[in-house]
């Protein structure tokens, strides 16, 4: 159940329509998701949102568009925010993440939180090398 109340005519405010407008032309269709119209109710925070995720994951990066999908599908994972778990895993989907890639995914997402776990039961000092720089550290360990 949402905790805010969706905005009767949505695009009436001026920052809503620009910003629908703005998601409209990035994605290249109509379709306004229920997070945009959600956040609406405060046109500030919905322009501030949609302008930082648009310049992250819609404009080319260092980071392809698949793999920037496949990490914040990890993200929300890891933050349990089902919304972005399916919306980024459709998403991911959508650019080419094959099952194969999916099932990894899902298998990188869940030894990086058995491990989180244990490490924060557990608290082992940090290794003088992760300091140092990356050039001496044997990436199998």
């Amino acid at each position: 159940m949402a905790t805010v109340k969706l905005p009767e005519d949505l695009e009436s405010d001026p920052k809503v329509k620009a910003v629908f407008d703005d998601i409209r032309k990035t994605r290249g269709s109509d379709f306004i998701n229920n997070v945009w119209r959600y956040l609406a109710f405060d046109p500030a925070l919905l322009e501030e949102v949609w302008y930082d995720i648009r310049d992250v994951m819609a404009k080319e990066t260092l980071i392809d568009f698949k793999t920037k999908e496949m990490i914040y599908a990890a993200v929300s994972i890891a933050n349990s925010c089902d919304y972005c778990v399916h919306s980024h895993t459709a998403a991911a989907k959508a650019r080419g993440m094959t099952d194969a890639e999916h099932a990894e995914l899902l298998r990188i997402v869940s030894t990086a939180a058995r491990t989180n776990h244990l490490l924060n039961g557990i608290r082992p000092p940090l290794d003088q090398a992760f300091d140092q720089g990356f050039d001496d550290i044997d990436v199998a360990d």
